[in-house]
């Protein structure tokens, strides 16, 4: 399959297109929450439409450009899911309201796959002129599983990247959002809302894992139609993902284990593929090397496994589910106090702030004694109380069973 007709092409990249106007005028053109429900129903169905096309391939193309297909997108769509980390935190910080975060990874999304189009050319031409380029592209992926490794936890810090330095410099913006306009008046001028500066964030953070992703599914098939489709597949379902597995995010704790192994499989597999076409004067005198090859078959089985072993891992740790308590904790405290202004949303946040205030109880007690030393994390929680009792007394929410516990009493004092 190393040739594709244009009209492959053009009826692709028509379908991808159509896939993403359907998602914006049936989805988020009407600023909504959606439920668990509507989100695994759609995750459900974008990846059945990833799973048609990659049989589609197997069909027509063969095997070999099959398992290469799947391959790419099981990587990208676990490179993606550690991406959703990232958008987690941007959101939080720009205080998005919920009902505004799905347009807003949608435009991202769509920033985010023009750009990784135009770096997968770019790649593509790389390689066909420079075969050396492998070389770079296998110590890129290397390095970052290194720096996978290195990681300590996950960060509560939002990223201040150069496009979001740049983002903030450039777009003026007033202080409050005007629902998900990007436009809004103020002192009767027209000046743009937070909207599109959190859109931009969004699609340039994204278009820097591109870096990492780019190389990666290079290192698994160098088909370009291959690499374009499984790219376009994994960011396609990625906003539905993002809120069907928004509480888990914080349980995958050892997710960088397993994209570092992942990336630093592929590096290798990349560096031997590079010595086999190996026509660089200063190694073997630009002769190839004929080292063992891995194949794209035992690279997707490894890789699945290698998933497979970390949500498993991940998900019965204790620290995986302290950690995912005190996050959501945390998050929807901060989201009942800074962030949602709807009178209803707010009474279901501080619902599940209570829900997990009642998870964080039935932790060992070395985690709840860990938890009762963050200052920050207790202070959050008893602003929160406060300022429901002070709803509460003005007849603004309800008032649920167990509302009047004390933040303290949520780790166990």
């Amino acid at each position: 399959m190393q040739t594709v007709s244009g009209w492959v092409w053009l009826l692709t990249v028509l379908g991808i297109v159509g896939l993403l106007l359907f998602d914006f005028f049936f989805h988020v053109r009407k600023a909504h929450i959606p439920t668990l429900g509507e989100a695994a129903r759609w995750t459900a169905i974008y990846v059945s439409i990833a799973l048609l096309f990659g049989l589609g391939v197997t069909i027509f193309a063969g095997g070999q450009a099959g398992a290469e297909f799947f391959a790419g997108y099981v990587t990208e769509e676990a490179l993606s899911v550690d991406n959703l980390f990232v958008f987690l935190l941007l959101l939080g910080s720009f205080k998005v309201p919920r009902a505004d975060q799905q347009k807003v990874l949608l435009v991202g999304i769509a920033v985010s796959l023009m750009a990784r189009t135009a770096f997968i050319f770019l790649g593509a031409a790389l390689i066909n002129s420079f075969a050396w380029v492998f070389y770079i592209f296998g110590l890129i992926l290397l390095v970052t599983a290194g720096n996978l490794l290195k990681q300590e936890g996950n960060e509560e810090e939002p990223p201040d990247n150069i496009i979001i330095r740049l983002a903030r410099r450039a777009l003026r913006t007033s202080d409050a959002y005007d629902g998900d306009k990007l436009f809004t008046y103020q002192n009767g001028k027209r000046v743009l809302t937070p909207m599109l500066l959190v859109m931009v964030a969004i699609g340039g953070t994204d278009i820097l894992f591109a870096l990492d992703s780019i190389p990666a599914i290079f290192g698994l098939t160098q088909n370009v139609y291959i690499v374009f489709t499984a790219t376009a597949f994994s960011l396609l379902g990625l906003r539905q993902l993002y809120f069907l597995i928004d509480g888990l995010l914080d349980r995958l704790v050892y997710l960088s284990y397993g994209l570092a192994a992942i990336l630093a499989l592929i590096g290798v597999k990349l560096i031997l593929h590079a010595m086999h076409e190996n026509n660089v004067p200063f190694i073997n005198d630009g002769e190839p090397i004929h080292a063992a090859q891995i194949s794209t078959g035992l690279s997707l089985a490894i890789i699945v496994s290698i998933l497979l072993i970390t949500v498993v891992v991940s998900l019965l740790s204790p620290k995986g589910r302290a950690q995912t308590y005190v996050a959501a904790a945390r998050r929807h405290a901060t989201e009942f106090l800074d962030i949602e202004t709807d009178p209803a949303y707010c009474d279901e946040i501080f619902h599940k702030l209570l829900v997990e205030e009642d998870r964080i109880k039935s932790l060992p007690e070395r985690y709840r004694a860990r938890l009762r030393a963050e200052e920050d994390l207790m202070g959050l929680l008893q602003r929160a109380h406060e300022l429901h009792d002070e709803r509460v007394a003005l007849g603004r929410c309800y008032q649920p069973a167990g509302a009047g516990a004390s933040p303290s009493g949520a780790a166990g004092e």
